[in-house]
């Protein structure tokens, strides 16, 4: 428990040494512009007729940023406030023993917190941030281990990730058709698992130093992100780090690697990192829609012909996983062997 940032950070004036990233990838300079360019796009004009005009506006964004914001989406206004007044309540005012009942280092425990990553013990750097994770699906065994406290966490969360994995499905349904893919193609094990992480990160002394999340693309198929009102999120693109806008009451959409691999590199997972600030703290639930581990991952039949080779071979999810954490979630590293030589 003495590990966790927000329970040491506002005692400290200095930035601790081994929070300190290398020069090559440390934040620096914070004056990265939001890209008002990263998509928005309105979910309900999809309702009427133009639904074709939506499914664009997703592979289009999908194939250029792997990154977009969805608005009208669904999800009550009023559950996402809950969901977020929830979370700072646990992190910021419940007391430090109920909280250290849910600390956990191992690696094998379902609904567990802890700081920076569960590597901390043998890292180099420490990430500036408190994460609390946990599987949502099966919703009925799953809830049996989430925390008790705050008393509302278990219904709020609840409600939250069936919402959710319900916009991530609708999403996917979205991807398949401007695919060219059947109805349903990402529905059943493509899309089986469902796990969050909420992320915490407390004002930092020196954020050009230190950072939240470190450059990276998500493993999985397709995340579901919370991000609230407080900016930190950015996206790697043409070889430079833009930020991604918080608009009220919007969901950032972020496509994972499975989803690269399955459309052959026609969409993209886009590399994305967390910076810190020295005022607020910042809280967020990113919710992870994945294949079971036993799911075999190709590119997708539809999308090879004579003109479009497979450029990765079939493999099984969990394989995939234990490519991606052996290399620390270095992505070039992560896929290499999985493609397939041209």
């Amino acid at each position: 428990m003495e590990k966790l940032v927000s329970s040491w950070c506002s005692n400290i004036k200095a930035l601790p040494e081994s929070y300190i990233f290398p020069p090559e990838t440390r934040p620096g300079n914070l004056n990265v512009p939001t890209c008002n360019s990263i998509p928005v796009i309105d979910l309900s004009k999809a309702e009427s007729q133009n639904r074709t005009e939506i499914v664009e506006q997703i592979l289009k964004a999908s194939e250029e940023f792997g990154f977009f914001q969805v608005v009208n989406h669904g999800i009550p206004e009023s559950l996402m406030n809950q969901a977020m007044d929830v979370f700072k309540e646990f992190f910021e005012i419940l007391p430090a023993e109920e909280k250290a009942m849910l600390y956990s280092e191992d690696p094998k425990k379902g609904c567990r917190l802890l700081t920076s990553t569960p590597n901390y013990n043998w890292e180099k750097n420490h990430l500036w941030r408190d994460n609390l994770r946990h599987p949502c699906h099966p919703l009925e065994e799953c809830i049996k281990d989430w925390p008790e406290k705050p008393i509302k966490y278990r219904e709020v969360m609840a409600i939250f990730s069936v919402e959710a994995k319900k916009l991530g499905s609708r999403i996917l349904e979205f991807m398949a058709e401007g695919l060219g893919l059947e109805c349903g193609y990402f529905r059943g094990k493509l899309s089986e698992e469902l796990s969050v992480g909420v992320n915490h990160y407390p004002p930092c002394p020196d954020p050009s130093l230190a950072l939240g999340l470190t450059k990276h693309c998500d493993a999985n198929l397709i995340t579901i992100l919370h991000q609230g009102d407080i900016y930190g999120l950015q996206v790697f693109k043409d070889g430079e780090w833009i930020g991604v806008e918080p608009l009220h009451n919007a969901i950032v959409v972020n496509l994972g690697n499975q989803l690269q691999i399955i459309s052959n590199n026609k969409l993209k997972s886009a590399e994305h990192r967390v910076v810190t600030n020295s005022k607020v703290s910042r809280t967020t639930a990113a919710f992870f829609i994945s294949p079971s581990d036993d799911t075999i991952i190709e590119p997708a039949k539809p999308l090879i012909d004579a003109c479009n080779s497979p450029l990765y071979r079939p493999f099984q999810y969990k394989e995939f996983l234990q490519s991606f954490y052996t290399n620390n979630g270095n992505n070039d590293l992560a896929l290499e062997p999985f493609k397939l030589q041209a």
